[in-house]
Order: structure tokens, then sequence, then C-alpha cells
């Protein structure tokens, strides 16, 4: 099988209206510069990749990841000392250690990761499958007043999943996307807390619509495993969540690629909503937290 250095050259199965395409016709092992421009413009246009019947060890997929940028270690999942931008995470079917509530990886950062690539080594023959979100969509479907609003705020994400509450990053609410320019959500209902401009009250009822929204079925992708499949995605513009929904061991290898500054569609419009803390809720005390560590940093 060649490894081709033109998306002409390659077996491009898109699999929904809204995002998502299995590739064939490239070996990622033998991947170098131009096949990594080739996937890059892949991934632009379908958001995330599958490539089936692909086998790498660490070594490998560490390599095949550098071609997309520096790699970082994930800091709520264990790593082995030797390889610290490659970890490996095992989880039984109704265990806690399933990503199944949808998020954008690692928004809880200041400069959450661009693009992550997985390797399912293990899998049971059924069950487990993994859900993409079109984030550009999710964006483009709003009405025009709420776009608008949008557009004029932002919002405080932290690691309280992962029992590190106190890593927190303010995002804006809708991005755009630094090499296609086109804008998209960016809320999600695993890490992001509080709309930074609203009340608590006020900031439950939009944060509520806006992640129930986000993940439609229609902006979305279903893709069933195999074993030795690699998956690659841009996280700038996709949400994902796992089904818990099997039996058995899941087992699966993943890079992440560094991120970016998440780049707001719009100027900020109002001040943040800091009136009566002291009586307020976890989120609006967190709020004023980061701002009075932004302010003296």
């Amino acid at each position: 099988m060649a490894t081709a250095t033109e998306i002409g050259a390659l077996d491009v199965r898109r699999l929904s209206g809204s995002l998502g395409a299995e590739v064939r016709g490239i070996r990622l092992e033998s991947a170098g510069a131009a096949e990594a421009d080739a996937l890059s413009a892949l991934m632009m246009e379908h958001q995330v990749l599958f490539f089936p019947e692909q086998h790498m060890g660490p070594d490998e997929h560490i390599a095949f990841g550098k071609l997309f940028g520096e790699l970082e270690s994930h800091p709520n999942l264990a790593f082995a000392a030797e390889r610290p931008e490659f970890f490996e995470l095992r989880a039984s079917g109704g265990a806690g250690a399933i990503a199944d509530e949808w998020h954008s990886d690692l928004t809880c950062q200041e400069q959450p990761s661009v693009i992550a690539i997985l390797h399912v080594v293990k899998c049971p023959p059924y069950g487990g499958d993994t859900m993409w979100a079109n984030m550009y969509k999710a964006y483009d479907e709003l009405a025009p007043p709420m776009k608008e609003f949008c557009e004029g705020l932002s919002a405080l994400h932290d690691a309280h999943p992962h029992d590190k509450p106190d890593t927190m990053a303010v995002h804006p609410v809708v991005r755009v996307h630094p090499v296609t320019g086109r804008k998209s959500l960016f809320v999600n209902e695993h890490f992001t807390r509080r709309i930074v401009e609203l009340s608590h009250d006020e900031s439950d009822a939009l944060l509520g619509f806006l992640t129930r929204w986000a993940t439609s079925t229609r902006f979305t992708v279903r893709y069933a495993w195999t074993e030795g499949t690699f998956a690659m995605w841009d996280n700038r513009c996709t949400q994902h969540c796992v089904l818990n929904d099997f039996e058995g061991e899941r087992v699966i290898q993943r890079v992440t690629v560094m991120g970016d500054d998440p780049k707001p569609a719009a100027p900020p419009r109002w001040e943040p909503y800091l009136k009566s803390v002291s009586a307020a809720s976890r989120h609006d005390r967190q709020l004023r937290a980061y701002m009075d560590r932004k302010l003296s940093s």
C-alpha cells in the first residue's frame, strides 16, 4: 500500500453529513511531512479522521504525532516516565475512567490541545463507540441574535471532574479557527462551569442550552471501533464522548499536540459579573479567584 503525498491518492469515505471520514491508502508509520500536510488538509475538511488496520508501537505513534506539532503530556492522566508525551488508558465498561461526558480536550487549560491522535489497541466486539460533534455547525445553526450575543461572551472552564478545581481558564464562548477562519462554539458539559459575564442563574440557563444544543444528533458522527484503528481530530472545532455501553476491557493509547490560544470571534463586550460573590456558588467564587489571579500576574 502506497504512502500518498496527495489527497487524491487516498481512499476517503465520508461517514456522516456533519463530520468524519475514514481514510485508507496510507501506512501511518511511514508518513512524512508531505503526508502530514495532506492529512492536515483532510482534517480541516472533515474534522475527525479514522484509519483502520494501523498497528504502531508507542515510539512510532509518538513520531507520527510529532509531524503535526509539539506533543504534551496529559495533566490529568498517568503516563510513563520514559515517554511523558504518550499515555495509555485501560477501562472496563461501567467504570469511571471513561470519557462519557461531551468535551473538547483540556479546555481547563489556558492553551487547550489542538489535535489528539488515538490508537485503539483493544476494544470489545460491540459497544464503546465514540461520538464527535461539529462545533462549526452548532454555531452556524444558531439564530442570528443568539450568535451575536454569544460572540460577546466568555466562559470559565476547570478540571473539577479530575479533582483539580484550581486548574482554570477563561475562553471565548465562540472562537475563530486559526486555519479555516470559521467560527465555532467552544463550551462543553465536562469542563465549562460558568458564563463569565452573566449571573449564576443566567449562566446556568444559557450554558445548559448551549451544551445540549452543541451535541444535537444532527451535528454528530458515531464510530464503531476495531482493534488497530487510529483516529485524529481537531479539538478546536469538535467535541467527543465515549458511549459507556460495553462489557470487557477497552485499551487506548494517545498523544496530544500542544495547544494554542483560542481567538474570540468578537472583542469582549461586558465586564465579568462579580456581584454578591460572598453568597454565591462555588463557580462564582472560582471566577472571582481566577480574575484576582489574572490581575495580580
